[in-house]
């Protein structure tokens, strides 16, 4: 069972920046992959990126690419995703997510099985 906590969403705007963290309570944090997806009103879950275990490893969505950073501190059990040059289209429910497996990022939900209950982004000015 992990239970994960996310964190650092808020109002920002456009070209501002926010910092999410997402609190993993468990001791397997450090042995799965992990990512962050995000869900729009009236649109479908959508992935924004993700990490492998050991952080070596990470996958961007073309949408966040070169803006976003995700990393992880295993020592801390903590995720984080570092949102730059932000953008209203941005705006969603961020979720993070814990992957069925270590070193492949998968993009589909279905290959998550623990999930957080969200943190609201929202970019405007």
């Amino acid at each position: 069972q992990v239970q994960l906590v996310e964190s650092g969403g808020g109002l920002a705007q456009p070209g501002g920046s926010l910092r999410l963290s997402c609190a993993a309570d468990g001791r397997t944090f450090s042995n799965y992959a992990m990512g962050w997806f995000r869900q729009a009103p009236g649109k479908e879950r959508e992935f924004v990126a993700g990490i492998s275990r050991t952080g070596v490893i990470t996958r961007y969505a073309d949408s966040v690419k070169g803006r976003f950073t995700i990393s992880r501190d295993n020592a801390e059990n903590t995720l984080f995703l570092q949102m730059n040059s932000l953008k209203p289209e941005d705006t969603a429910l961020y979720y993070c997510a814990k992957s069925t497996n270590a070193l492949t990022i998968h993009t589909m939900t279905s290959q998550y099985d623990y999930w957080g209950q969200g943190t609201q982004v929202t970019v405007s000015s």
